[in-house]
């Protein structure tokens, strides 16, 4: 097939994809969507789970495969003239979608095909599938007159546009940024392997010297480790205020600010559209969580819990400055060097030291092994005989079978930081599993294929010896925390795509296997198989892993309530906020901190800029979900810690776990998963308990 984009009989061709490809996919495939919906349309008789729903299903899949990895390109190669055709292709995809959910005809369809005998007659999870859509058409405004469905179509447009735009800015900022050191004495602190890497940088560019980045394997380093408190506070501003108007190295035209108003107010105008009073009300219609304000009741409960402990925090880190630093007045690019010090005196270990011992192909060694044991599979690396494409020379590709042998899953992983990529961890689908009942071949399931995605340091060259690629251990906890994402993507048994992994799961509750999984990076059993020093090859010592123990929670109080005023910020300026009205975004904010935060950042700092997780992803009154999945997860894990007999790595209970909530996926909602698993309803104490705030 010569358009590698419209080939969708086995893995991606990423080494075949060429820009020139993209546009011709896109109409390829939206023609052939829209004779599919027409035909739909257009039949008169009864509506049939097979003769209306599945063929829209089999072809809306093809477009969204085919734009899956056009949009994963453009998040983790970008380039200009890729941008530039993305962001053309956008708004038709957009577009697409809009009008789909628009479409007054298929709606009566769907309610037709949900009042019938045949609704009866179907499987749990097509039912489930059914209802969504039903309350999908509501959300997308079916119901609403033409005059205002023009108006909403041209809504989503625009966000999709702003949203990009959005994330552009943040890449171009992180990127245009570095920071040139000549003099070495100006480096003291700083770890010997990201000296060689940012050596290696400067290099790159003929310069004499250490080149530094707004990237995280680049940056959080000089404000952990950087004695020099100069180097630390130009990094810490120009890391605060990217895409900002005091950014002066991407332009004006890179501001965020007036993107996030934009955004903002389109939000609030598709809310009335649709009749709700605010967009917090939109988006909690497909979430647990039935309104904002118990959302906020949520969220200062814990705050409640957590201010005490972040107070204690913080007057400990004050007292430590001044005592032993001689740093009388603690500012915002002190935090993290201050806090690494005061975690050496108390627990007498580094986090650099502890990096020592999580050289990459032990890390996923380990991980694996966890999972294979809790579940019943087996992870391998595909060998290069097999021609798998990548992205990347980078990226590496692993099978997963079951006990049986049979292959279930396959995923891509894509660990280090680069400039072409955009900044964090994620997990997406590049496949979703489901039953294909084709008229000319066997009945057969499609395999399930992730994409993982992290921002880590690379290996790195020392006297012409390649050092592999050693994780800090909360950079460990993230590579469980995607992978967790993964597994629920690829364990999934539900055979209809609607529902099958985290299709179809509540918003709010698809971080529970993903922050399940961070526990096990606490427990003995599991650290012991995965760890080796770098140099002497011995594992981590009992007693370097018992001062992590003790050091699990310092400075947990800060760290949740540093959460807990994002999810606030969040959930206010999608509820009660009024966009471009008296009260401006940052000044929202600093109310926010005013009530809930012990450290208030300097006034030039521009979080919001940078908030890509509300402002140009999923999360827009919903990254509370971080928080109230917690809840989730460590409840389901204290089940792991109260079967333990010889260790918890339990695979009774990890079979239970896998049955219950990873291999249903959305087929039913959360809550009754969760109940299955558990036996009861979540409680608040294991969160509490995990993060040393032990209830009264």
């Amino acid at each position: 097939m010569s358009n590698p984009l419209l080939d969708f009989s086995s893995l991606p061709r990423f080494a075949e994809i060429k820009n020139e490809h993209i546009k011709p996919a896109v109409e390829a495939l939206l023609k052939e969507n829209r004779a599919a919906i027409e035909k739909a349309r257009a039949d008169d008789v009864i509506p049939t789970w097979e003769t209306f729903v599945q063929p829209m299903v089999d072809a809306n899949e093809r477009l969204s495969r085919a734009w899956g990895q056009i949009s994963h390109l453009n998040a983790v190669m970008n380039n200009p003239e890729l941008r530039e055709i993305y962001n053309e292709n956008l708004p038709l995809i957009t577009q697409f979608y809009a009008e789909l959910t628009q479409d007054l005809v298929l709606y009566e369809k769907f309610k037709q095909l949900k009042a019938s005998a045949e609704f009866n007659r179907l499987n749990s999870s097509r039912k489930k599938i059914i209802e969504n859509e039903l309350r999908d058409f509501r959300l997308g405004g079916a119901e609403l007159p033409s005059d205002k469905k023009k108006r909403f179509l041209q809504i989503q447009e625009e966000l999709s546009k702003l949203s990009s735009k959005f994330n552009d800015n943040l890449l171009d900022a992180t990127n245009a940024y570095s920071l040139l050191v000549e003099n070495e004495e100006t480096l003291a602190g700083i770890p010997a392997d990201v000296l060689q890497t940012a050596k290696k940088l400067a290099e790159t560019e003929s310069k004499t010297g250490w080149k530094f980045t707004l990237h995280m394997p680049s940056y959080l380093p000089v404000m952990q480790y950087a004695d020099n408190r100069d180097l630390r506070e130009k990094m810490y501003r120009a890391y605060v205020t990217r895409a900002s108007e005091f950014d002066t190295h991407t332009g004006v035209d890179k501001d965020n600010m007036p993107l996030i108003n934009q955004i903002l107010e389109l939000r609030l105008e598709e809310a009335r559209i649709l009749d709700y009073k605010n967009y917090a009300e939109v988006s909690l219609a497909t979430k647990m969580a039935t309104s904002p304000q118990q959302i906020l009741d949520f969220l200062r409960k814990l705050a409640a819990r957590a201010k005490p402990y972040a107070e204690q925090d913080l007057l400990a880190l004050q007292q430590f400055a001044v005592e032993k630093l001689n740093i009388t007045k603690l500012e915002a690019w002190d935090l993290s060097y201050v806090s690494e010090k005061l975690r050496q005196e108390r627990y007498a270990f580094s986090d650099q030291e502890v990096k020592q011992y999580f050289p990459e192909d032990k890390v996923l060694n380990g991980m694996f092994k966890l999972v294979e044991k809790l579940y019943g599979i087996r992870i391998t690396a595909a060998t290069t005989s097999r021609n798998i494409q990548c992205w990347h020379p980078d990226v590496k590709f692993f099978d997963i079978h079951n006990a049986n042998g049979q292959l279930i899953g396959q995923f891509y992983l894509d660990l280090y930081a680069r400039p072409t990529k955009r900044g964090g961890a994620w997990m997406d689908d590049a496949i979703t599993r489901r039953r294909i009942d084709a008229k000319d071949t066997t009945s057969h399931i499609q395999i399930p294929v992730a994409y993982l995605t992290c921002n880590f340091s690379a290996p790195v060259t020392i006297n012409h010896q390649v050092r592999p690629a050693l994780f800090t251990h909360n950079e460990v906890i993230v590579l469980f925390h995607e992978f967790g994402h993964g597994l629920h993507h690829l364990l999934t048994q539900v055979e209809d795509l609607g529902v099958s992994g985290i299709n179809g799961v509540e918003w709010d509750a698809v971080e529970l296997p993903s922050q399940f999984m961070e526990n096990f990076c606490w427990e003995w059993e599991v650290l012991i198989s995965m760890t080796q020093h770098i140099d002497t090859k011995e594992p981590l010592p009992r007693i370097l892993f018992d001062k992590m123990l003790k050091a699990k929670n310092f400075q947990s109080g800060l760290q949740m309530l540093r959460q807990i005023e994002f999810a606030l910020f969040d959930m206010h300026v999608h509820f009660d906020f009024k966009p471009n009205g008296d009260k401006t975004v940052l000044q929202l904010l600093d109310e926010i901190r005013s009530e809930v935060a012990v450290i208030i950042p300097p006034d030039f700092n521009r979080f919001p800029n940078s908030f890509a997780h509300i402002f140009a992803g999923g999360y827009a009154a919903g990254y509370y979900s971080y928080k109230w999945a917690e809840v989730l997860s460590a409840d389901a894990y204290s089940l792991f810690e109260e079967t333990a007999s010889n260790g918890v790595i339990n695979e009774t209970t990890g079979m239970h776990f896998l049955e219950e909530i990873l291999a249903v996926g959305g087929s039913r909602s959360a809550l009754e998963s969760f109940i299955a698993f558990r036996g009861r309803e979540p409680e608040l104490d294991a969160l509490l308990r995990h993060n040393g705030m032990e209830t009264a």
